[in-house]
């Protein structure tokens, strides 16, 4: 009998020791990987676009609620370049230990078809964390362009096709799409001028080096309530709460056309739950702050409360909603 004893406490042993040494080796052990005390040091949230841009300017809102509400400093990072995926690259690569997001754009979901040699896979590669916005975009035109509307703009650029080029943020961009589908529905071949970020476009914009942009409602509303810019029409089916004089441009004769841009945080592959939770729950508190909904009114942005697997899934919609849109334009990049 003892000698059975001694035999089936050793297998015993044995089997817990092999137990512990797999839970090991495939990393599930919860006790390794919480982090309840997150953040404990300063988070980066890497922009694919240069400062001033939408995704810019959404993603400062966001680190600053974060700071406030987690306690530790959330710095954002501008990395502009490739049509954002060089930030996006660059998240992709970081420790996967909550300290590192990207604020993602849906150019992001769009270079999924239009890069074909794109290094990520946005489902595959990144852990959705939160939905931080949605956008229209708006069509806007340098103030020494003669047109007052669509129509106008339309009739004006095809007795000038030599001379007008429309600026974009980044190949890719739901900007550059929403001006490949403008020319698509009325047969124009307007030259396409990329730009670091709407910042710079904007700026050229404004000085009359491109003719017009559809760019996102935050970074170009400012500009045309300055009397810098002259805004013809929204991207959206419906009109802009924060602009409702302005027609959509389904209303101004070009359909169909519905184009609106998002931004949101994602996470690198394998990044603790408890952590993504964290953030999200901070992000969609700060939704309900009274300066908060101010501060999203004024540009054009709207949000809802969201899970990271709700934005999971709208991320998959999106890339899979992005990909007929970018073939039937034919632009690709290498």
């Amino acid at each position: 009998m003892q000698s059975n004893f001694r035999g089936l406490s050793r297998r015993r042993a044995a089997a817990s020791i092999a137990a512990a040494g797999l839970l090991a080796s495939l990393g599930v052990s919860g006790v390794a990987h919480a982090a309840p005390d997150y953040p404990t040091k300063p988070v980066r949230i890497l922009v694919g676009f240069s400062a001033g841009g939408t995704t810019d300017v959404v993603a400062r809102i966001l680190a600053k609620e974060l700071t406030q509400a987690l306690g530790q400093p959330f710095v954002v990072e501008n990395k502009p370049g490739g049509g954002s995926n060089i930030a996006t690259e660059q998240a992709m690569q970081a420790p996967a230990d909550g300290y590192t997001l990207l604020c993602m754009a849906v150019t992001s979901a769009i270079n999924q078809t239009l890069y074909p040699n794109a290094k990520f896979d946005l489902n595959r590669d990144f852990e959705a964390v939160v939905l931080g916005a949605k956008v229209p975009n708006i069509l806007v035109v340098n103030n020494a362009v003669p047109a007052k509307n669509v129509k106008e703009l339309i009739e004006w650029a095809r007795t000038n096709n030599d001379k007008i080029a429309y600026a974009s943020s980044g190949s890719g961009t739901s900007i550059h799409m929403a001006g490949e589908m403008f020319k698509a529905r009325t047969g124009l071949k307007t030259q396409h001028v990329p730009y670091k970020g709407s910042a710079p476009a904007l700026t050229d914009l404004i000085g009359g080096q491109v003719q017009f942009m559809f760019d996102n409602m935050p970074s170009a509303w400012p500009q045309v309530q300055g009397g810098k810019l002259r805004a013809l029409a929204v991207t959206t089916k419906a009109r802009s709460p924060s602009a409702p004089d302005i027609p959509t441009m389904e209303e101004s004769g070009v359909a169909p056309f519905d184009v609106s841009s998002w931004f949101g945080l994602v996470a690198p592959k394998g990044t603790p739950k408890d952590v993504i939770d964290k953030i999200n729950k901070a992000v969609n508190a700060a939704f309900d702050k009274p300066e908060v909904k101010e501060a999203y009114m004024k540009l054009g942005a709207v949000a809802e409360h969201n899970t990271p697997k709700q934005y999971s899934d709208f991320i998959r919609h999106e890339v899979s909603s992005w990909a007929p849109v970018v073939k039937a334009s034919g632009a690709k990049v290498d």
